[in-house]
């Protein structure tokens, strides 16, 4: 066990209204006093996604914790694990990630059929349990995961939220090899991920974004077709000219604004499936009901993912085969980053440096 600090290096948001305060004297957890199933992480690094914004702003219908400790795409080393912790899946010295879902009850019948992400029971990481914006974060054996040789810590960490995000979603598309999907903000965090697993599955690429450095990565990542949509004139139809005609098989949207979900029921074709998976606060989903039912389309949510949807995840980018670009900063410039996220500045993904 390596020595551990009695305190450390934190983020912390006391309330809503409240700048976020950088702070260098918080209490670390040591570890005679983890729980069994608890372990206490090393942050190597932490990436900083659009829902640590949310967190920030405690404006969804589910409140977030205050005092919060935000952050949950973290990378370390673990460098305890509470006593009486039985058939741990991971060591003290592994390497391993924090992903949103911090824990699950295992046991009921939602997390027995594969949908631990939304257990009544669920604990989420920097939203009701302190997260990864810390030198040392306390977590839970059964649910970290274990990061390969073959991935550096800064870029398995935007894969353990936007990564498997998007991975989960494309998963459950119905899709097959050679289907098109749309994927409106495919330069952003989520988005540019979201083209380079689509490609991955075989599938083909429209790429809704706007701006030159955004449409250079998309197509640099494998997009087929780009449209940038402060210059298209009628997105429908540009998405349903590149696709024969027909439109797209499937939409994954995961912009926080309710026009993206309206707009995919018009250019999906016939048995289309929208993947439902950015979470605006209040926005309603104003679909056509006659065409949802004509064209026969389905409506499916994709909540982040469970475990095994995370292995795979991160399986396939330590293959090569998904790459996440990013910038590294440090802790302290956690209120700058959330400004450019709030504009739309950021091209790919922001990972901070912990150590």
């Amino acid at each position: 066990m390596s020595n551990i600090p009695k305190t450390q290096k934190v983020a912390i948001v006391e309330s809503s209204t409240a700048p976020i305060h950088v702070v260098n004297d918080y209490p670390v957890k040591q570890p005679q006093d983890l729980a069994p199933g608890e372990c206490l992480v090393k942050m190597h690094c932490t990436g900083v996604c659009h829902t640590d914004l949310h967190a920030r702003k405690g404006d969804w219908p589910v409140k977030p914790k205050r005092p919060l400790i935000g952050g949950h795409e973290g990378v370390g080393e673990i460098v305890a694990i509470g006593e009486h912790t039985s058939q741990s899946p991971v060591k003290v010295g592994d390497r391993v990630g924090i992903k949103w879902l911090a824990d699950s009850c295992l046991d009921c019948e939602t997390c027995r059929k594969g949908l631990e992400q939304s257990c009544l029971n669920a604990k989420l990481s920097g939203y009701t349990v302190d997260g990864t914006f810390a030198q040392y974060v306390v977590s839970y054996v059964k649910h970290v995961t274990p990061i390969p040789d073959a991935l550096e810590s800064t870029e398995a960490a935007s894969i353990l939220c936007a990564g498997v995000t998007v991975y989960r979603a494309l998963k459950y598309s119905q899709t097959t090899i050679g289907d098109w999907v749309v994927l409106p903000g495919a330069g952003g965090g989520l988005g540019h991920l979201a083209v380079q697993y689509a490609k991955a599955m075989g599938l083909r690429v429209v790429a809704i974004d706007t701006g030159a450095d955004k449409k250079e990565l998309c197509l640099k990542l494998g997009a087929e077709v780009w449209i940038d949509f402060k210059e298209s004139k009628d997105i429908v139809k540009d998405i349903k000219d590149a696709t024969g005609g027909f439109g797209a098989h499937a939409a994954v949207v995961t912009t926080a604004s309710s026009s993206g979900y309206e707009q995919a029921i018009e250019y999906l074709r016939e048995g289309g499936k929208l993947m439902a998976v950015g979470l605006p606060g209040e926005a309603k989903l104003n679909a056509s009901i006659f065409f949802t039912v004509f064209k026969s389309i389905s409506i499916l949510g994709s909540y982040v993912g469970n475990r095994q949807d995370a292995r795979e995840a991160v399986d396939i980018a330590a293959r090569g085969q998904v790459k996440c670009y990013y910038s590294v900063k440090p802790l302290g410039a956690l209120s700058e980053v959330y400004e450019d996220l709030e504009k739309g500045k950021i091209a790919g993904r922001i990972v901070l440096n912990m150590e």
